[in-house]
């Protein structure tokens, strides 16, 4: 089998955000892996276990932090890892979706996996966009895989943690919500050794263009109010206080 594994940076949940104008200020921003494609990276390395496969990693370029990213996932046991541009602004999930379609295209995939969602966008389209892209059949909120004869079983979750099985053929898309495993530890040792090994591929990529249609004009940060109302007494006396509170808002 031989598998893609599509991650992105995402701001370090520890930095100070602050905006400039539309857009985050970015310059002295730190960022990390995404959560939900470190999971997909951990999926994608026991299929290939399990399969005698090969897994390439795939990153959108720009921050610093993106050959580390590639680094450790040639240190944990990808077979390769390719940087895709190298001073590219943020672009919005589409155009995500369309740099790592022009660098997968032509590679006969089996199997791509991606997060399911980024933590800075929420919207969890990158993975269904690319499988439109490329005609494959795509299966969201994956949490467990299993190899077949041509196909793979697939454990999809639904809400109120009910889960259904299905078989998908590949080649497929997928966006992984959870590894079967948490997401394997690897030594800094390993990690030189990755940086040394020349595994890692720089792939020019010209500045995609956003094409969801959605233009962000400003942003700001939430206004301070005056904070919560703590209702106490019983439930009668409870339930006064929030009738009185959304009939001054005018809720009828």
């Amino acid at each position: 089998m031989k598998i893609a594994v599509l991650m992105r940076a995402v701001p370090d949940p520890v930095e100070e955000l602050e905006i400039d104008g539309a857009d985050l200020d970015r310059d002295f921003l730190g960022y990390v892996l995404n959560e939900f494609d470190d999971h997909a990276l951990e999926e994608g390395l026991l299929l290939k276990e399990e399969t005698g496969g090969t897994l390439t990693a795939f990153a959108l370029g720009s921050a610093d932090e993106v050959e580390q990213m590639l680094h450790t996932a040639i240190a944990k046991g990808a077979d390769s890892a390719k940087k895709l541009g190298d001073d590219l602004d943020a672009v919005d999930a589409h155009a995500q979706a369309a740099t790592f379609v022009s660098a997968i295209r032509d590679g006969g995939y089996d199997l791509i996996l991606s997060g399911v969602q980024a933590s800075d966008e929420i919207d969890g389209q990158v993975a269904m966009l690319v499988a439109a892209s490329l005609d494959l059949p795509h299966v969201s909120v994956v949490v467990g895989t299993s190899p077949g004869e041509g196909s793979l079983r697939v454990t999809k979750e639904y809400w109120a943690g009910i889960t259904a099985d299905y078989d998908v053929a590949t080649p497929a898309v997928l966006g992984i919500q959870t590894a079967r495993e948490a997401p394997r530890y690897v030594a800094v040792a390993r990690i030189r050794q990755a940086q040394e090994s020349g595994a890692l591929e720089e792939v020019d990529i010209e500045q995609p263009e956003n094409s969801s249609g959605v233009t962000i004009t400003a942003m700001r940060l939430p206004e301070a109010g005056e904070g919560a109302e703590m209702i106490e007494g019983d439930e009668e006396a409870a339930a006064g206080r929030v009738l009185e509170i959304l009939q001054a808002a005018g809720v009828r």
